[in-house]
């Protein structure tokens, strides 16, 4: 039988990712891997965890990636980099790469062995601007954060599915689809209520794989949405 896997945020930890993958769900090619964004940051392997996703379509998985706030992050600290030249003649500076920086930018840029966001390889830059705000399935919607439900189509909000901490679900405006989304790190509790409660309008699967040293948190998650089985993979990234 098909099966569908959900993962949320991986955060630079590749290393509990391919254990996650490889060991723990051992996905077919008919299978489909759905991942919800915030690839990058926090983590020591940004780089390498970029690889491994693009790997996968590679090597004939089904998979689909979804774009996250600290991909935009990325984004817009990219399109504010002045050029070395730019700098030396006008001293300009950017803001936008201080403020990524605050939320773990600067562990991407180790990751790549590099100073200068210039010289990124447009390889990544691109695969970073062409993924996806949201997916829309059978009896689930995908998005990193969640939805503006203020409106009378919450999926013309592309702002609110990168970066909304708190939304009010309108069943009726996504056709009574379950949400599934990210962004916000929850206790692994929380996760197992919303999976057994038939009520849920929403998952959160987020655990905070970055959190290692906080308790409830600190894993990776894999959601398998006909058999609403979860998976947790421990962090194994130092």
């Amino acid at each position: 039988m098909l099966k569908q896997w959900v993962i949320p945020d991986i955060h630079g930890c590749v290393q509990s990712l391919k254990q996650l993958i490889e060991v723990q769900i051992q996905p077919q090619k008919q299978d489909e891997l759905y991942f919800l964004g915030d690839y990058i940051d926090r983590g020591p392997d940004s780089k390498g965890v970029i690889d491994y996703l693009m790997s996968l379509k590679n090597n004939g998985y089904k998979a689909s990636y979804l774009k996250g706030n600290h991909e935009k992050y990325f984004l817009r600290a990219l399109d504010h980099e002045p050029t070395r030249k730019q700098l030396i003649k006008f001293g300009r500076k950017n803001r936008f790469k201080k403020e990524w920086f605050d939320h773990g930018g600067d562990q991407f840029m180790q990751s790549f062995m590099e100073s200068d966001m210039n010289k990124i390889p447009l390889l990544y830059s691109d695969w970073i601007k062409n993924l996806k705000n949201y997916i829309l399935l059978e009896k689930h919607l995908l998005v990193h954060a969640g939805l503006n439900f203020k409106i009378e189509n919450p999926l013309e909000d592309t702002y609110d599915m990168l970066w909304t901490r708190d939304f009010e679900i309108d069943p009726l405006k996504i056709d009574n689809r379950l949400i599934i989304h990210g962004h916000v790190p929850v206790h692994i509790d929380i996760i197992h209520q919303c999976i057994h409660n038939d009520d849920s309008l929403s998952i959160n699967l987020d655990n905070g794989v970055y959190l290692k040293n906080k308790e409830g948190f600190g894993s990776l998650t894999a959601y398998e949405l006909n058999s609403k089985r979860l998976i947790i993979q421990d962090n194994l990234d130092k």
